[in-house]
């Protein structure tokens, strides 16, 4: 027996309502952790079968049916949340809404494209340089200011992609502007998204995303439309189902902990698309571009983390 199990019931006190408070939000924010890492490793691997499916057929075509299960998916949250469908269509900005709605239809063609021209390593080696764009462009798009911290790492982000672009490695062409492009695109996205947040709940701005996304893209998908092969149809099916669990993970994560604190973990999609480019179809990862890929990470971990500080010195004030 041990010794309290002779003296009788433990006289130590409840623990406070504070302490239990901080341990329930430290447990949520590693089971949010936990979902975002699910997520990067989903898209990931959603990333792998639209370069497989965006070799055999058009980006467009392709999309559109993932679009279409996508908005179903929408319509079902949608349904089961407070106020219905009605509630979500209800937006304060609803230009804005459309617009980034479209931009990121298009801004996940362009990346399949390179996906398909590129690879999948390079591709996220040069587009891994988003955060720092959404650094770049918080002042013109949301008045934010930008410290010389942050213009420093953007500057040293973009060393990063330089050294990716090594004339001489393969990537240097003009099809490597297909994956910067697609990062300009989604920041400016990300941008809108904390534009309309100011005025629109979460629900409105994931219905918003859906459908508008998938009436801009629809008529380019049905010019592209082709028959579909017997052995595709499991990828196809297994790439919207993921999309769909992708995003129910995102959600259920920034309900738990707030984005700030998630984001760097969203990083490993990197590690898991390095993995899957290398071994499942036979890509290589280049010195310099492994090399550039770390600076380009390293940077925008950093503006993250500079983000986090002023955060907390707001907070503190």
């Amino acid at each position: 027996m041990t010794e309290n199990s002779q003296t009788g019931p433990s006289t130590a006190p409840p623990a406070s309502p504070a302490a239990v408070s901080a341990a329930s939000a430290e447990d949520k924010q590693g089971t949010a952790i936990l979902m975002i890492c699910g997520a990067a490793l989903i898209f990931a691997m959603m990333d792998g079968m639209s370069r497989h499916l965006g070799a055999a057929y058009s980006p467009f075509f392709v999309i559109t049916l993932r679009y279409w299960f996508f908005v179903a998916f929408v319509l079902v949250l949608c349904a089961r949340a407070p106020g219905g469908i009605r509630a979500a269509i209800r937006t304060q900005r609803p230009w804005t809404q459309i617009f980034r709605g479209v931009l990121l239809a298009f801004e996940v063609i362009v990346t399949v494209e390179a996906f398909v021209r590129l690879g999948l390593i390079n591709t996220h080696a040069i587009f891994a340089c988003y955060p720092l764009l959404i650094s770049a462009l918080s002042g013109p798009v949301l008045g934010e200011k930008v410290g010389w911290r942050r213009w420093a790492a953007v500057a040293v982000g973009f060393t990063g992609i330089v050294i990716v672009l090594k004339p001489g490695s393969g990537v240097f062409s003009a099809e490597a502007a297909l994956p910067f492009l697609a990062a300009v695109m989604f920041a400016l996205y990300g941008l809108l998204t904390r534009l309309v947040a100011r005025d629109d709940g979460a629900m409105v701005s994931f219905f918003w995303t859906a459908v508008a996304g998938a009436i801009a893209i629809t008529p380019f998908g049905l010019r592209e439309w082709q028959p579909i092969a017997a052995w595709d149809l499991p990828w196809l099916l297994l790439l919207c189902i993921g999309a769909a669990a992708g995003h129910m993970l995102l959600i259920k994560a920034y309900e738990m902990a707030e984005a700030s604190a998630l984001q760097p973990f969203s990083y490993t999609q990197l590690v898991w698309v390095s993995i899957f480019g290398v071994v499942i179809f036979g890509e290589t990862l280049a010195p310099n571009v492994a090399l550039g890929g770390v600076i380009v990470v390293g940077a925008g971990l950093f503006t993250w983390w500079r983000s986090r500080q002023r955060e907390r010195a707001a907070r503190g004030r």
